[in-house]
C-alpha cells in the first residue's frame, strides 16, 4: 500500500435560521462549524472505492462502469450509497474518479445535529476531484451533487442546506428560490463578540429513527404547494396561500395547511435574523429565534412525536428554557423530532447551562461550537 496522495476536509453546520425552507425553496441562514471531517485518500488500479472509518464497518464498491452508478435498493441508508451517488453526480459533471482507498475520520459528535452525512459528501466529494485532477467545482455546485446522492441513493428527501453550508463554509444566507441556482451570501458575525455561546444539545435520540417523520414534513409540504399547481411553497405567493388556507386544510387537512403556513412566517423570520446579523443586533436575532421557535412547534410541528411516549426533543427544550430563564433563547434544530436542540446561552451562565443540562439528560450531551469560516477543500500531500 502506497502513501497517502490527497487530504480533504469537510465542516459540519449548525442551522441558525429557517427550518424546513431549504426544500420548500426559500431563504436559510447556516453556519459551518469547525467539527469537521478528515478523508485521505490514494488511488488504485481496481476501479474499485474502498472506504474505512473508525467505529464504522469497513466497506467497498466498483465504480469502474456506468451500470455501477446507479442507485441500489438495498445501499439505502448507508455511506455505500452517498459514495455511489456522489462518483455518478462527479461523473455526470465530467469529473472521472479513479477507484481509491480512503481513511475517513471525524471529530463530529455522532448524532449531534452538525449534519455529519453532509460533511462526509462534501469531504469525499472534493477528495474525488483531487484524486481525479480535476480543478474544484463551485461549492454550490458540489453541494448539489451531494444532495442528489442523499435523494436519490441513500433514499433521504432533503434539501440543500448542509451541503451548502459544509460546502462554502462561515455563516451564508442560501438562497433556494431557484434549485438549480441557488446563491450563498457571506454573513460576517461572530456570537461569543456579542456575549452569546451557540449550543447543540444531543437529545440522545437517533434521529434516524424518525426518517419517516422527516419525509412526512416534505410531503405534507410539497402537498399543500400542490394544492395551488407548484412544487415548493415557495412558488406560492402568500396571499394567495392565506386566502385560500381554509379549503387546503378542508382538501388536506390541518396539519398539511399549518405546514405550509410555517414557510410564510418562517421566511420572514429568517430576513429578520440575518438583518439583525448583518446589523451586529445579537438582541434582535435572539427575538426573531424565539418567534421561530414558536413557529416550529405550532405550525412546522417538528418538535413532538405524534403518538408516543417518548419525546426528546420537547423535553431538550423544556430543559434548556428552564436554564436559560428568559435570556437567550433554544429552538428544534434541522429535521427535528429527535436529534438536538440549538440553544443560545449567555457566556455568563454556559457553565450552569451546561450542567444543569447534563444533569438531567447525561454527560456530553452539550456540544459548544464555534463557525469555522473554511468550507471543504483538498490538497495534495
Amino acid at each position: 500500500m502506497g502513501e497517502w496522495m490527497v487530504r480533504a476536509f469537510a465542516p459540519g453546520r449548525t442551522e441558525l435560521a429557517g427550518n424546513h425552507m431549504d426544500h420548500q425553496g426559500g431563504l436559510v441562514v447556516s453556519g459551518a462549524v469547525e467539527q469537521s471531517i478528515q478523508v485521505l485518500a490514494r488511488p488504485n488500479d481496481d476501479g474499485v472505492v474502498r472506504v474505512r472509518s473508525r467505529g464504522f464497518m469497513p466497506f467497498e464498491i466498483s465504480i469502474a462502469t456506468t451500470a455501477n452508478l446507479e442507485p441500489h435498493l438495498d445501499e439505502q441508508g448507508t455511506s455505500v450509497a452517498l459514495v455511489r451517488g456522489l462518483a455518478a453526480g462527479l461523473r455526470a459533471a465530467g469529473v472521472l474518479v479513479p477507484g481509491f482507498d480512503a481513511q475517513v475520520e471525524t471529530t463530529l459528535p455522532p448524532g449531534g445535529g452538525l449534519s455529519s452525512s453532509a460533511a462526509f459528501e462534501m469531504a469525499v466529494g472534493r477528495a474525488m476531484e483531487a484524486l481525479a485532477g480535476a480543478a474544484p467545482l463551485p461549492p454550490l455546485q458540489l453541494a448539489a451533487i451531494g444532495a442528489k446522492a442523499e435523494q436519490q441513493f441513500f433514499g433521504k428527501p432533503c434539501g440543500l442546506q448542509d451541503q451548502s453550508a459544509s460546502a462554502c463554509g462561515g455563516i451564508c444566507l442560501l438562497d433556494f428560490a431557484d434549485p438549480a441556482a441557488p446563491t450563498a451570501t457571506p454573513i460576517a458575525f461572530d456570537f461569543a463578540a456579542h456575549g452569546y455561546a451557540v449550543v447543540l444539545v444531543d437529545t440522545r435520540c437517533d434521529h434516524s429513527q424518525f426518517n419517516a417523520e422527516f419525509a412526512q414534513v416534505v410531503n405534507d409540504m410539497n402537498a399543500a404547494a400542490g394544492f395551488f399547481g407548484a412544487q415548493r411553497i415557495g412558488q406560492v405567493p402568500e396571499s394567495t396561500y392565506f386566502a385560500r388556507l381554509r379549503e387546503v386544510a378542508r382538501k388536506l387537512g390541518d396539519a398539511v395547511a399549518l405546514r405550509g403556513l410555517h414557510y410564510y412566517n418562517e421566511l420572514h423570520l429568517v430576513k429578520l435574523r440575518a438583518a439583525a446579523l448583518e446589523a451586529g443586533d445579537v438582541e434582535a436575532y435572539l427575538a426573531a429565534t424565539r418567534r421561530s421557535a414558536v413557529s416550529s412547534a405550532q405550525y412546522l410541528q417538528n418538535v413532538a412525536v405524534a403518538g408516543s411516549r417518548q419525546q426528546p426533543a420537547m423535553m431538550a427544550l423544556a430543559l434548556a428554557d428552564r436554564q436559560l430563564d428568559g435570556r437567550g433563547a433554544c429552538r428544534i434544530h434541522g429535521g427535528g423530532f429527535g436529534g438536538t436542540i440549538q440553544a443560545y446561552v449567555p457566556l455568563d451562565a454556559l457553565d450552569a447551562f451546561v450542567g444543569g443540562i447534563e444533569a438531567t439528560l447525561g454527560r456530553g450531551v452539550c456540544n459548544v461550537v464555534k463557525i469555522r469560516p473554511q468550507g471543504a477543500a483538498a490538497e495534495q500531500l
